[in-house]
């Protein structure tokens, strides 16, 4: 969903680490281009391109084994994560090393691919947003927490989404896990009225775009306009349309040119503000009536799908140094699938962090603006409008803490590699 959307911004302010076009190295950074030495052939790209349609058609031959809707089980929501997984890799790479891929071809996929992603990811957000929501109106009422919800496409709660954490966590640590002890406060045992109120709107509200969004999904996953996707990664998983110049190239270069647009992005983000904990810098607009998006929390989303694609190059780079020999679309079956994941680089623990910070920015964002929706809600009570205000302002310091975590691990990240 993201990569159709992708704009890379190329500031020049050189007021963040690593900023400017000359910082190549991995040094300035803390940014590697990957663990090879020598240069990297278009192959490594056409084989992790192969693994990863192979992956996708494996991730929908599960989801339809193991059914859908009412008859949806734990494997149907692990197949949807995994072609989740797989589209976004496709489509970041064709994002990345596109030079090097057949335009027209290339061009075509990606919108596709990041519909599929997009699609598949909107019902499991509604879940993990609602769960953080109701999580978070019982720590602020002082009152355990919630049990984690199951309802039908919801999953279990702090389901990993695996390589590359691209799923939703459903109750995210820093605001599931209280501080101390779990016991409630002597006399607020209970949610007060407003709160409950708020709760049980909040819960209409997103456990009706959760079952819209599942329809949606179940819809695409039967239209036309999917399995004219399946049949192309089907094409895919046995032969890559490399342009003729492909032979020649080196990736190295393409995956370093990703890298330096998140160093860009990350230039321009306010690091020096975000490196102030509790500055409230995120609450700013917080009463605008302008229902769009937060203003402020466009550039930190775009930095976070620059960083996946930095991360997604760097797993092709692994797999050209993992992999010297790689096979060739002709000696790859088309009806085999293999029996192992392809193999994914090794942790990088800079990244993780970096990428698991962004993802509780993302997860705080969203959750605040379903606040400030639900806010909105016509004929509510004071009592309840009160709540869900509180709510909103306690998900945008969610923000600015995940903001600060951020800018803790890049500049740790900087420091370390001096």
């Amino acid at each position: 969903m993201a990569q159709q959307h992708l704009d890379p911004t190329d500031p020049r302010t050189g007021s963040g680490p690593g900023s400017g076009p000359g910082s190549e190295s991995g040094p300035r950074t803390g940014l590697t281009t990957g663990p090879t030495a020598g240069p990297v052939s278009a192959e490594a790209l056409a084989g992790y391109l192969r693994a990863q349609a192979t992956e996708f058609l494996r991730a929908l031959r599960l989801h339809r084994e193991a059914g859908a809707g009412a008859a949806a089980s734990e494997g149907s929501v692990e197949a949807a994560l995994a072609l989740r997984r797989s589209a976004r890799r496709i489509s970041g790479s064709l994002h990345t090393f596109q030079t090097v891929l057949d335009p027209d071809w290339s061009e075509a996929m990606r919108p596709e691919l990041a519909w599929v992603s997009g699609t598949l990811a909107l019902e499991h957000a509604c879940s993990a947003r609602l769960e953080r929501l109701l999580q978070a109106l019982h720590r602020l009422s002082g009152t355990a927490a919630l049990p984690a919800q199951g309802p039908a496409g919801a999953g279990p709660a702090g389901r990993p989404g695996g390589p590359g954490g691209s799923a939703r966590s459903s109750a995210p640590a820093a605001v599931a896990a209280p501080a101390g002890p779990t016991t409630a406060a002597p006399g607020r045992g209970s949610l007060t009225v407003g709160a409950a109120k708020a709760g049980a709107l909040l819960d209409r509200q997103l456990t009706l775009a959760r079952t819209r969004a599942h329809s949606t999904a179940l819809q695409a996953l039967g239209s036309s306009r999917f399995h004219a996707v399946a049949d192309k990664v089907a094409v895919l998983a046995s032969e890559v349309p490399l342009t003729p110049a492909a032979g020649t190239a080196d990736l190295r270069p393409l995956a370093g040119a990703a890298r330096e647009r998140l160093v860009d992005a990350v230039a321009a983000l306010p690091l020096i503000t975000a490196g102030s904990p509790y500055n409230a810098e995120a609450l700013a607009h917080g009463l605008s009536p302008d229902p769009a998006p937060h203003p402020q929390d466009a550039p930190w989303h775009q930095v976070r799908l620059l960083l996946r694609l930095h991360r997604y190059a760097l797993e092709v780079l692994y797999r050209a140094a993992a992999e010297p020999t790689a096979p060739t679309a002709a000696t790859v079956p088309t009806t085999v699938f293999p029996t192992t994941t392809p193999a994914a680089p090794p942790p990088d623990l800079r990244l993780l962090a970096a990428g698991e910070a962004l993802d509780r920015h993302r997860d705080a964002s969203e959750a605040s603006a379903a606040a400030a929706h639900a806010a909105r809600t016509p004929r509510i009570t004071p009592a309840t409008a009160y709540a869900l205000g509180v709510l909103h302002a306690d998900q945008r310091h969610e923000v600015e803490a995940a903001r600060y975590a951020f800018q803790r691990s890049w500049q740790k990240d900087v420091l370390g590699s001096l």
